[in-house]
């Protein structure tokens, strides 16, 4: 046989519908219908559902295999294998330490310790208030000028505990 027959994917549950919100429906079948044409549509299609929602929500994983024709194992598979890609709606403000060598040599070890203590979270925790969801990220291509963090978009170099804490009073003050 030369050709392959396409995959039929069968749902678990057929009568369970995705618990998504209007908002997380809307995101996903655009981005679905936007991408699904592209060679190796899925990442671009999960990055687009992130972009938008800021997480790739656990029920849009059925959505997105019916519109590759994939099973969701394997659209599963590559959002917990990517460590940026989120199943929960993280908080306000998403804070990242860089964890490469070059942070870890000017003190981003300590400036991690400091971070969970003072947030009370552990890498991908939400801070009880819903404020700050804290990520670890594995450089930031600041080297010269670690550690390093990223608060949403915004990239701050020689970060250490007392500047930390300012950044955070900051992004609790930006309600």
């Amino acid at each position: 046989m030369t050709s392959q027959s396409p995959r039929r994917v069968i749902p678990i549950h057929p009568e369970a519908p995705p618990r998504l919100t209007a908002a997380e429906l809307a995101a996903t079948q655009k981005a679905c219908a936007a991408l699904k044409e592209l060679p190796g549509a899925l990442l671009p299609i999960l990055h687009a559902v992130q972009d938008e929602l800021r997480y790739v929500p656990k029920d849009a994983v059925p959505l997105i295999a019916d519109a590759l024709n994939l099973t969701r194992a394997e659209v599963h598979g590559v959002v917990s294998f990517y460590h940026y890609f989120r199943t929960e709606k993280p908080g306000r403000c998403v804070l990242r330490i860089c964890r490469a060598e070059a942070c870890q040599a000017v003190g981003a070890n300590a400036l991690e310790e400091h971070a969970k203590r003072s947030l009370n979270v552990d890498f991908h925790g939400t801070t009880a208030d819903g404020a700050i969801t804290l990520e670890p990220v594995y450089c930031l291509g600041n080297c010269a000028l670690g550690p390093s963090v990223l608060v949403e978009d915004r990239l701050v170099g020689r970060v250490d505990a007392q500047h930390f804490d300012e950044l955070v009073a900051a992004v609790r003050g930006a309600k």
